[in-house]
């Protein structure tokens, strides 16, 4: 669940996500992208820069919904669409993030992908920390509960790296994590670019596009 941290971001982001922290309030920024894009190290090194004390890392992939409950619902075959995922809970977490609460913690859930699974409750989110960096393939999607995510979000950024080096991330990422190199590039050629298709409609609601990362 956690990315290392080798090489910071261009100190243009950098100044750009601590210029939202500087009022105090509680602020949320979003950072979308297709599958492989970058999005989570981006988000994990913007966060390691400004430090654990002012920024928290909040990843939409917490919301998968449980590998038996696709299976209940058929649609493990295409896990990463929309309807995957619990897009009413990551409203209700963000709607919870804006408005924190004197002395409560909040606690959002994250991916293992080792395990492909959500694991509730392993991010802590101090109501005194002023960004939360949020980070996901839906936070621009305008359709069913993902339309009530961009009014949550002070800012977006969407990551668009050149297309070739990011679909063979997403293929070695698929292996490192256990798939044989066939099946690795059959699903993402089946179900990652379908999906990656779908956020690229929503390119043009984001406030910058970070052309490579």
């Amino acid at each position: 669940m956690a990315h290392a941290v080798d090489t910071p971001p261009p100190a243009p982001l950098v100044e750009r996500a601590r210029a939202l922290t500087r009022d105090g309030r509680r602020r949320v920024l979003g950072i979308a992208g297709a599958p492989g894009a970058g999005k989570s190290t981006l988000a994990a090194r913007l966060a390691a820069v400004l430090g654990g004390d002012r920024a928290v890392v909040v990843p939409m992939d917490g919301f998968h919904l449980a590998g038996a409950e696709l299976e209940r619902l058929g649609r493990a075959h295409r896990k990463g669409a929309p309807d995957t995922f619990d897009g009413h809970g990551y409203v209700a977490l963000l709607t919870r993030l804006r408005a924190p609460e004197p002395g409560v913690t909040v606690y959002a859930p994250a991916f293992d992908r080792a395990l492909e699974e959500p694991v509730a409750g392993a991010v802590p989110v101090p109501p005194e920390v002023p960004l939360v960096v949020t980070e996901g393939n839906y936070l621009l999607h305008d359709d069913g509960p993902w339309a009530r995510v961009r009014p949550l979000l002070d800012e977006v950024w969407y990551v668009q790296p050149d297309e070739a080096e990011r679909v063979r991330r997403l293929v070695a990422r698929h292996i490192a994590f256990g798939r044989a190199p066939e099946d690795a590039r059959r699903w993402v050629d089946r179900s990652d670019e379908a999906n990656a298709r779908l956020v690229a409609r929503g390119r043009d609601r984001a406030d910058l596009v970070v052309p490579q990362y």
